[in-house]
């Protein structure tokens, strides 16, 4: 997790952080010395690209994305962050996920893990944020994991299954797991049972093959530009029906 923040209540995870500096390294090759606030809130407004594909199509955003115009976006799934460690807290959290219940669509939220931390202690506090607002059936929830944060391969898969199951037990619900394809494939082994959303850059949407032991995958995160985009596997019923009961 790189030390670096940009604001308390914006702290950026692996990929924010990359998106960030991408845009600002864009911004000074084209001799613009800093990106201002117009020019960030039109990038995260900016409609999404049209392709053809067969997938249902989402979005997912955390606090880089704060005013998020989740009503007149075309999206048919949202995942918003909430946490990340022991005690960070997404401002933009509550916001997002009143917007999404206002737009009706299949909504999902996750949790920033950071396997140096105890998982049940990181788990509790996602679950206390997210049982602090109003849930409703179908509600995802997710471990987003892209940092070994200097672990061995087998304490981090562990740390991983530990939290998982912990979550479960308490939701009754199966959690899906974010990663990146490759971090997915080397840290991810015998969690095949959890419904995967995998992060791959270098595929057209849909266009992948699952990781590690995975048979099957839920999510492609396919770009993160001008926000995070993704298609699904599933239809919006059978997404739903993946969050809790």
């Amino acid at each position: 997790m790189p030390t670096l923040r940009f604001s308390p209540a914006m702290r950026p995870s692996g990929r924010r952080l990359r998106a960030a500096l991408a845009a600002a390294a864009l911004a000074v090759s084209a001799g613009t010395a800093t990106l201002t606030a117009a020019t960030l809130a039109a990038t995260a407004a900016a409609p999404a690209p049209a392709y053809a594909n067969p997938h249902t199509y989402g979005q997912d955003v955390s606090g880089y994305e704060a005013d998020h115009d989740w009503i007149n976006s075309r999206a048919q799934f949202g995942f918003i962050k909430a946490t990340e460690g022991l005690d960070w807290v997404d401002s933009s959290f509550p916001r997002h996920w009143r917007e999404l219940d206002k737009k009706g669509i299949v909504r999902g939220v996750y949790h920033y893990g950071h396997p140096s931390n105890d998982p049940i202690a990181e788990a509790d506090h996602f679950l206390r944020v997210v049982n602090a607002q109003p849930g409703k059936r179908g509600d995802i929830l997710v471990l987003d994991l892209e940092t070994a944060d200097g672990q061995s391969v087998e304490r981090v898969n562990a740390w991983a299954r530990k939290w998982l199951e912990y979550v479960t037990a308490k939701t009754g619900v199966r959690p899906m797991f974010y990663s990146g394809w490759n971090f997915a494939d080397k840290y991810g082994q015998g969690l095949g049972d959890y419904p995967l959303w995998v992060a791959h850059y270098s595929r057209d949407p849909g266009d992948i093959s699952p990781p590690a032991d995975w048979t099957s995958w839920a999510i492609h995160q396919y770009t993160d530009s001008p926000i995070d985009q993704n298609v699904s596997s599933l239809s919006p019923v059978e997404l739903r029906a993946l969050g809790r009961p």
